[in-house]
Formats: C-alpha cells, sequence, structure tokens
C-alpha cells in the first residue's frame, strides 16, 4: 500500500494527462504556443504581447515626401487573463482500487473528459465574445458547404494572412446537414497523422476553402431577450483612433431608442448603417459576391442592461477605426452620432453561431501553479499546457483525496483573424 501511494499522483498524471490530449479538439487549433511561459510570479494575472504595428505607403511622381506625413508607429498589446482554476478531485480508496483491479485508465477517463470540456467550453464562450468577423444572417444556422466557404472567402477578403492554419467549427447537427449535400469537400482527410484519435475524429475536412471544418460539442451560445425593437442609434460619437482602442481591440458606443430594458447579451452582433468593412492588407472596401460592400459589423463583448428610453454603453469586439494616415482603418467612414445601430438576429431566441478563425486569433496558455505538497505531480503538453496532480488529506472528514488542476489563460490576439459563422436565408 505504500509504495502505492508514494506513486499514485504519478499514476493519475500520467492516464489523465493521456486522457487529456486525446481529447482536446478546439484547443488544439489556436496559438498555444504564444502563452508557453508568459505568465510567473511577476505578472500577475495578465501577461502583454505586441501586436504588429503598420505602416502607410504613400506614392509620388518625384520621390519628393517633403508634404507628405509619416506614418505612426503605434505599438499595441494583447493581453493573456488569467482564468479560473478547473479541478476535479477523486478518493485515494477509489484510486488504489483501480490500480489494484488494473482499470485505473478506465476509471479516470470521465475525469480527463470533464477537464478538457470545461476547458473547451470555457474557452468557446470567451471565443465567441472576441470574433470581429461575421459570415451570414444570425439566428440562421449553417447548412451548405456553400455557408462554410462564405466563412473562408470573408477570412480572404479580410486580409486574414494564409500561412497559418484556418478554422470551421460546426456542432454535430451541422454535420449532418453537411452530410446531405453531394458537392465535393475538397481535399479532405488527415489519414497518417499523428494528431489525436478525438482531434482526427472530429475533423470533416482538413481543407475546403482553405479551411480545416470540425465538429465540436463545446461550442459557446447565446440568447436574445425579449423586445422588438432592436435597433437604435448612436448617441455620441465614439473613438474611432488606433491609438485608444489597440490595446482592448474593443470599442464603447453610447446607443439609444432601442427597447426599453432590452438586455444585450455578449456574443450578439451589431452593424451600423453605412460604414463599410475594409480589407486590414490593401485598406480598399471588401465586396461580396453581389458587387456590394460589407457593412462593419461587430461582436458585443459584455453584457449590458440598456435603461428605459434604450440608453447606454455597448462594448464591441472589433472597433470601427478611421482616422486621417488610414494605416490602421477598418471602415471606410468615421461612426458618428446618429447613426443607425442594430442588433442582428431574431428576439428571444438561443443562438449558437459556427466559429471560425486563423490560428493566431486566440492563444491559450497555461499558469504555472504552486506546489501544495511533496506529493505534487506536473505534467506538460507539447504545447505548454499543465496538469498538477495533488494528494491531500482532510483531517476533519477523515478522507484522503487526489485534485487534478488545471489553470488556463486566454488572450484575444487578433480578433478582426476570427468570426461568427451563420447560413443564409
Amino acid at each position: 500500500m505504500a509504495n502505492i501511494l508514494d506513486n499514485i499522483t504519478r499514476r493519475i498524471a500520467e492516464e489523465v494527462m493521456e486522457g487529456f490530449e486525446a481529447k482536446r479538439t478546439i484547443s488544439k487549433n489556436v496559438n498555444t504556443q504564444m502563452l508557453k511561459g508568459a505568465f510567473g510570479p511577476e505578472t500577475g494575472s495578465t501577461a502583454d504581447f505586441r501586436r504588429p504595428t503598420d505602416f502607410r505607403a504613400v506614392r509620388t511622381s518625384d520621390g519628393d515626401l517633403t508634404s507628405e506625413t509619416d506614418s505612426d508607429i503605434i505599438t499595441g498589446h494583447a493581453t493573456g487573463n488569467v482564468q479560473d482554476y478547473i479541478t476535479v478531485s477523486i478518493s485515494i480508496s477509489e484510486a488504489t482500487q483501480a490500480i489494484d483491479a488494473g482499470n485505473l485508465r478506465e476509471k479516470l477517463n470521465p475525469m480527463s473528459t470533464r477537464i478538457v470540456t470545461e476547458l473547451e467550453t470555457d474557452f468557446a464562450a470567451f471565443a465567441l465574445k472576441n470574433t470581429a468577423l461575421l459570415y451570414g444572417t444570425p439566428g440562421t444556422p449553417a447548412s451548405t458547404w456553400d455557408d462554410v466557404a462564405g466563412a473562408g472567402a470573408t477570412l480572404d477578403a479580410t486580409g486574414v494572412p494564409s500561412d497559418e492554419q484556418w478554422s470551421y467549427i460546426i456542432n454535430p447537427y451541422t454535420q449532418r446537414q453537411l452530410a446531405s449535400d453531394t458537392r465535393s469537400l475538397g481535399a479532405g482527410g488527415v489519414m497518417g497523422s499523428t494528431i489525436s484519435d478525438a482531434h482526427r475524429k472530429a475533423i470533416l475536412t482538413d481543407d475546403f476553402a482553405g479551411l480545416r471544418v470540425m465538429k465540436a460539442t463545446t461550442l459557446a451560445t447565446y440568447q436574445t431577450s425579449v423586445g422588438a425593437d432592436r435597433a437604435g442609434t448612436l448617441s455620441g460619437t465614439p473613438d474611432g483612433t488606433y491609438a485608444t482602442n489597440r490595446n482592448t481591440m474593443t470599442q464603447s458606443l453610447a446607443v439609444t431608442a432601442f427597447q426599453a430594458n432590452l438586455v444585450v447579451k455578449a456574443g450578439e452582433v451589431i452593424q451600423v448603417t453605412g460604414r463599410n468593412r475594409l480589407n486590414l492588407a490593401t485598406r480598399l472596401p471588401v465586396i461580396d459576391d453581389t458587387g456590394a460592400q460589407i457593412l462593419w459589423t461587430a461582436t458585443v463583448n459584455a453584457d449590458v442592461t440598456l435603461g428605459a428610453s434604450g440608453e447606454g454603453t455597448i462594448i464591441a469586439t472589433g472597433p470601427a477605426l478611421n482616422e486621417t494616415l488610414g494605416q490602421y482603418n477598418t471602415v471606410d467612414s468615421a461612426l458618428t452620432s446618429g447613426d443607425v445601430i442594430t442588433l442582428l438576429g431574431p428576439a428571444d431566441t438561443i443562438i449558437q453561431p459556427a466559429l471560425f478563425f486563423e490560428k493566431n486569433a486566440f492563444a491559450i496558455g497555461s499558469v504555472p501553479m504552486e506546489r501544495l505538497s511533496a506529493t505534487d505531480t506536473f505534467v506538460d503538453t507539447e504545447d505548454g499546457l499543465q496538469l498538477r496532480v495533488t494528494r491531500f488529506s482532510d483531517g476533519r472528514a477523515n478522507t484522503n483525496k487526489v485534485r487534478v488542476d488545471l489553470r488556463p489563460a486566454y488572450a484575444a490576439l487578433n480578433p478582426f483573424f476570427a468570426g461568427q459563422g451563420y447560413g443564409t436565408p
């Protein structure tokens, strides 16, 4: 028995880590290396990562720059934020019985499942409210490969680089809808890949419209509130400068004239009439397949309850930036007080969008946890996530237990590299 107790945290760590790695899906498709080793005692609960700067090119007939204005060199930072602990515990008696019976893996399989589910559900909710792009009509589920291709076109037309993986995550019932569509899926399959079994089974195709298309049960939802009037106006002109919005990549929008006491939920999509999205590489308007310009949209980042006159402040991810030099512009003209702003999608409805993103839109890491006792065991995935397994006693309850902990951190590196995917009516 003494030998079993001495080795129990190591045995549990090995089995839980194997199951943890085998079951990850969404978290395998975002940047985990960015946050690897980023947190320590000196960082506290946040760590900052530099956003790349951009420049403005000018064209002259003679090369004389006397009358030209130099590019602004403005450095922004994305912030990684530490999340709550994810913990599952088991009594030592159950663990030792499982070891004796030779079925420790079977006993611990639900533990690793629960940790992965909590991590990916929590992260998907974070990702949803930190998306800046949109394809389709909110409230209309994606149901055809055309809808998937539309998301790929959105990333491409917005100027998102394609040198890293693009992913499109759907729920399992969307998979059934896509299965009835007989057109080619492109170059699908991941035969011979070294990815985990769960990850492999989640992939419908590894390359369609530039996207890795996957299914997941952990996608986030939001519920729109009751209220017929889902359109209002901007009651003030928002700050559309990069210097103000560069770190959060969110924008404060003062609004009025919505439904009285309307509850606006994180994840909802807003649209402003007459303000059009720009390609982030060319700074030219984004044109859809009908020849029309794409209106600027953004995602509500935090819940807010509006007042009796439908007034309040909406915090939106993916700011509408418009400055004279234009090197960071995201819209063709500045948002102005009096502009019509609309919450897209039906009222009083639970909505679960698909999620599409480039790998560097988001990052997941884990925070080094303090050692609780000499019986702690720490294990790390190759991409930087750490689990801690600790044996401890509750003297009052006269019990011995083992706990497994993960403390993740998330960062929205570039919300303009991610969007919500829907179908089109």
